[in-house]
C-alpha cells in the first residue's frame, strides 16, 4: 500500500461517512423514547428530523465555497468538532424546560448546519486525489460507510439505550466523532503533493488522470456557469429521488418495522440493519461496476444509463415491498429497493467531481442540497402518509420519485466540463 495512500485515506472518509450516519440514525432509534421524556408525537418526531435536514441542506452550497476556500483538511476537521459538540447537546436539553422541542429543533438545525461540510469535503477531497477513472469506486467507499453506519446504528444503540439510557447513544456518538477528528487531522493533507508519504510514482499517477489541475486556492467561483449547466441541474433532479427514498429507510424503518409490522424491540434493532447492509454491499460494488462501464461502454454508458437504471429497479422494488404482507418478506424486499438505490450512488457524486474540478464542492453542494431537502420532507411526510393511508402508501409515494426523477440521467453528458485546462505535468 506504499503507493496507496489516496486509497487509505478514503478509507479513513469511509470511517467518518459510517460516524455521520451514527450520529443521524440516533434520532431515528433514540427518537422512540426521547418522545415520550419530551411528550411529544411521531409527527413533532419528524419535525426534529426535518429541522436537522433543512439545516444541512441550506448549507450545502456555502459548504461548498468554505471547502473550496480552506480545503477538505481544515474543513472537515472543523465539522467533525462543531457536529459532534451538537450531537452531545441534543441530550443536555431538559424536557421540563419551556419550549423544549423548540430548542431541540433549534440544536437540531444547527448541527445539520456543521454536518453540511462532510460530503462537499469528499468529493473535493477525491477531485484532487483520484483520477477520473477511479472516482466512481472512491465514491463507492465513501457512501459505503452511509450504509455501514446506518446498518451498525440499530443494534448499537438499542444495546446503549437498553444499559445506560437513550442521551447516551448521544454522547457516544460525539466521543467517537471527536476521536475519528483526530485521526483526519494528523493524517489527511488536502492534495497528494502536500502529504509526506505520497510517493513520486502515485503523484505522478494521480496528476496523469485529473482533467483539472487541483492545486492552490479556489478562483473565483464562475457561479453563471454553474447554475446554468443542464447537467448540474438534471443530475440534482435525479439526486432528489435519491434523497426522497434514502431518507425513509435513513429516518423511519426502524419505526416501520417496529410498529408498523409490529415486530419487538429485539427483532426491530437486528432486521433494520438489512436495507443498510444492502447499501453498504451495492455502493461499494456498484461503484466499482460503474468505472468498469465506463472504462468499456464509456462515460454516458456507465454513469447516465447506469444511474437512471439504479432508480427504475428502486423504483419497481419499492413498490413490490410496500405491496408484500407477510412482514419478514417486504423487509426483505425493501432492503433489496435500498440496495438498489445505493448501487447507483457513486455515479452522481462522480459526475460532480469531473464536472466540478476545483469547484466540486460547491457542485456537489448543490447536489446535495437537492437530495437533503427531498429527506426532509421524506422525513416529516412518511409519518403523515403511514398515518392517514398507511405504510404502503408512503412507498407507493417513493416510486413514484423514483421513476419520475429517472428521467433526467439521459439527459446528463458526464464528459462535460465546468472547466478545461491541461492537466499538471507529474
Amino acid at each position: 500500500m506504499s503507493h496507496r495512500i489516496r486509497y487509505l485515506l478514503i478509507m479513513l472518509i469511509f470511517v467518518v461517512s459510517a460516524v455521520v450516519y451514527i450520529d443521524r440514525s440516533n434520532m431515528s432509534i433514540a427518537g422512540l423514547y426521547l418522545a415520550k421524556d419530551y411528550h411529544i408525537g411521531k409527527i413533532q418526531l419528524g419535525w426534529l428530523q426535518s429541522a436537522f435536514l433543512l439545516g444541512y441542506a441550506f448549507f450545502q452550497i456555502p459548504a461548498g465555497w468554505v471547502v473550496g476556500k480552506l480545503g477538505p483538511h481544515k474543513t472537515l476537521t472543523f465539522g467533525l468538532i462543531w457536529w459532534s459538540v451538537l450531537t452531545a447537546l441534543t441530550a443536555l436539553v431538559p424536557p421540563a424546560m419551556v419550549g423544549a422541542l423548540w430548542v431541540l429543533i433549534a440544536v437540531r438545525f444547527i448541527l445539520g448546519l456543521g454536518e453540511a461540510v462532510a460530503y462537499p469535503s469528499s468529493n473535493q477531497f477525491i477531485a484532487a486525489w483520484f483520477p477520473t477513472n477511479e472516482r466512481g469506486k472512491a465514491n463507492g467507499w465513501v457512501f459505503g460507510g452511509v450504509g455501514l453506519g446506518s446498518g451498525l446504528a440499530p443494534p448499537l444503540v438499542a444495546a446503549i439505550i437498553y444499559g445506560y439510557g437513550w442521551p447516551a447513544a448521544f454522547y457516544f456518538s460525539s466521543v467517537i466523532g471527536l476521536v475519528i477528528c483526530a485521526v483526519w487531522y494528523f493524517s489527511a493533507r488536502d492534495t497528494p503533493a502536500e502529504h509526506p508519504s505520497v510517493t513520486p510514482e502515485e503523484l505522478a499517477h494521480i496528476r496523469a488522470g485529473l482533467p483539472v489541475k487541483m492545486e492552490g486556492h479556489m478562483r473565483a467561483v464562475p457561479w453563471g456557469r454553474i447554475f446554468s449547466s443542464r447537467d448540474v441541474w438534471m443530475v440534482t433532479i435525479a439526486y432528489i429521488a435519491f434523497g426522497y427514498v434514502a431518507f425513509i429507510f435513513h429516518t423511519w424503518f426502524f419505526p416501520y418495522v417496529k410498529d408498523g409490522l409490529g415486530l419487538d424491540m429485539k427483532k426491530s434493532a437486528l432486521l433494520s440493519m438489512l436495507p443498510f447492509i444492502a447499501m453498504t454491499s451495492c455502493c461499494l460494488f456498484g461503484g466499482v461496476l460503474s468505472d468498469w462501464l465506463v472504462k468499456h461502454r464509456g462515460q454516458y454508458f456507465g454513469r447516465s444509463i447506469f444511474g437512471a437504471f439504479t432508480l427504475f429497479l428502486t423504483c419497481a422494488l419499492l413498490l413490490l415491498g410496500g405491496n408484500a404482507h407477510d412482514p419478514y418478506l417486504a423487509i426483505v424486499i425493501l432492503a433489496l429497493a435500498a440496495g438498489a438505490l445505493y448501487l447507483g450512488q457513486a455515479t452522481y457524486w462522480a459526475v460532480g467531481a469531473d464536472f466540478g474540478g476545483p469547484y466540486s464542492g460547491i457542485v456537489s453542494g448543490l447536489l446535495n442540497m437537492g437530495g437533503q431537502i427531498a429527506g426532509a420532507v421524506t422525513a416529516s411526510a412518511t409519518p403523515w402518509f403511514a398515518q392517514t393511508y398507511g405504510w404502503s402508501m408512503a412507498f407507493y409515494v417513493a416510486a413514484g420519485v423514483a421513476f419520475v426523477c429517472a428521467f433526467p440521467w439521459f439527459f446528463v453528458n458526464p464528459e462535460r466540463r465546468l472547466e478545461v485546462l491541461k492537466p499538471a505535468l507529474a
